[in-house]
Order: C-alpha cells, then structure tokens, then sequence
C-alpha cells in the first residue's frame, strides 16, 4: 500500500491558484464578449442595470452570511463613496467603448490601468517609484500611443472614452489600496450597487423591449458570470502568491484577441499588437519590481530603487 505524499495538498494548491486564474480570466473575457453583442442591440442603461440586477441575486445571501454590518459600519465612508464612483464610470465607459471598438483595442487600453497607478501612486499614495518603474510607465504611455495610432483618429469619442474608462478602472483600483480592511463582499456590493443604480437612471431614455429568451438569458449571464469571475480571481489571489497569479491577468488579452475574431470578426492591428505587448512589458515589470522591493523591505526596510 503506498502512501500519499506528504507534499501533495501543497502542489495542489500550487496548481489550483494559477488554474483558478486562468479561468477567471476566460470569464472575464465571456463577460466582455457578450457584454459587447448585448451593447449593440440594447440600450448602455439597460444592460448594467440588468447585469446588476442579476449580479446581486448572488451577492445579496453571501452579504447576509457574512453580516449586514459590514455594510452599515464601513471604513472610510467617502472613500467607499469615490471607488463607487470610479468602479461605475468605469462599467459604462467600457461597455460603451466595445460597442464601437474592438474586443482587443478595448482591453489593451484597460491592461494598461496598472502604468497609470504605478504613475499617480507618489502623488496619491505617497510611495516612492524609481527610475527603473519610471521608465517602465514611460515605455507603457508609449505603448498606450501605439495602440492609439496617433492621428486624428485618436481624438475620437470611443478612443477617449476607453482613455477615461481606463484611468477610471486605475483609480477604483488606488482607493481599494485605502479600504483594505473592508470585506470584499461588501467592495463588491458597493461597486454593483452604484453601477444598477446608475444604469436603473439612465435605463428609462435607451429602454428596448427584450427580443427573445436568449437575449434575456444572456443578460442575465452577464452579472453572473462577472460575479464568477471575481470569485475565482479572489480564490486564486488567497491561496496563492500574487507574484505567481497576478501575471496571468494579462491571458485576458488573449481572449479578446480570439473571441473578437470568432464572434465578430475582429482581426487584430498591428498597431494593437505593439502597443499591447509594450504595456504588457511594462506591467509585468512594474509587478515584479515591486514584488522584489517588498521581499528587500522585509530585510533592510530603507534599501533605495
């Protein structure tokens, strides 16, 4: 009779995590794929109310296990509100942003939220970048130029609003620096609420009758499969180092490349390509720079960049 390995619930976490990424990640891309086919046939409002809406049948019972306190005693309440803000203008500028741009442009222009947090966090956060980071957030701006083909096509609504939409996404992404002792249910709750409010608003002036089952089914998939996503990318992240999961984020683009092309059509610029895989460059560097800082702090906690 042979015993099981000692080793082997360890090597199985060391797989799960990264597994648990890469397919929250193929989520988040089916999240987006249909989010952009409903976009175009059902009004912005509309379909983040309804993707809200559906999102919340499953957040509201893991809200009530977890204690509605953590809703009425919150940190930092005008913080909570300032991610709301952000996490919904982010919702609509990008849902409006692949109604008319492709699944990958789209992306490309989200992958790069990280630069511009790595950028704003001396301002924000007070943390101190060296020129190494610097240079990597020089090299990821150049990037996010490239994949906007400097012309005057740059200056196009959809083109600014994937701009904003991105920055947006970095800054819901800063203040969750600030609210880190809230639960992420509650993160969460928040950030579906206000977008279902915002969409309830704005629902009313683009209202279309549903067409069929499908289309229901599918609207209703959407804050589902999003609610999915987070769920297994927070798995991922709790039981796995972030220097071995967090990477695997930029798989997303991938997708997008491969549902554009199969679902609608896209192929990918040239353009897009370069600049993606020089914000992907950047990222990756950023991320891993910063985890190598984080290791010497622990060692010697004033050790320069």
């Amino acid at each position: 009779m042979t015993l099981p390995s000692p080793t082997a619930p360890g090597r199985a976490l060391s797989t799960a995590g990264p597994m648990l990424m890469l397919l929250g990640m193929l989520m988040f891309a089916l999240n987006d794929a249909m989010g952009k086919w409903l976009v175009a046939n059902y009004g912005l409002g509309q379909v983040v109310f309804l993707r809200s809406f559906a999102a919340m049948l499953i957040l509201v019972p893991m809200v009530w296990h977890a204690g509605w306190q953590n809703l009425r005693h919150v940190e930092r309440p005008w913080m909570q509100f300032a991610r709301v803000v952000f996490s919904t203008a982010e919702v609509f500028c990008f849902y409006y942003a692949v109604a008319y741009l492709p699944l990958a442009d789209v992306m490309t222009y989200w992958l790069a939220a990280p630069i511009y947090v790595a950028a704003s966090s001396p301002f924000l956060l007070g943390e101190k970048v060296g020129w190494r980071r610097w240079s990597a957030i020089a090299v990821g701006f150049v990037g996010v130029l490239i994949t906007l083909e400097p012309s005057s096509a740059m200056f196009t609504m959809p083109a600014i609003i994937s701009i904003v939409g991105s920055a947006a996404f970095a800054f819901m992404l800063i203040s969750g620096r600030f609210l880190r002792g809230t639960p992420d249910s509650t993160l969460v709750f928040f950030q579906v609420g206000g977008a279902g409010l915002a969409g309830l608003l704005f629902a009313p002036t683009d209202w279309s009758p549903i067409a069929s089952t499908r289309d229901l089914l599918l609207l209703a998939l959407l804050g589902i499969v999003a609610m999915a996503a987070h769920m297994l990318v927070n798995r991922a992240l709790k039981i796995s180092d972030a220097a071995t999961v967090a990477p695997l984020q930029y798989t997303l683009l991938l997708w997008a490349v491969v549902f554009g092309w199969l679902f609608f059509g896209d192929m990918p610029r040239l353009t897009m390509m370069v600049g993606a895989a020089l914000i992907i460059a950047s990222g990756l560097f950023i991320f891993i720079r910063e985890q190598t800082l984080k290791k010497r702090d622990k060692v010697l906690p004033a050790i320069p960049e």
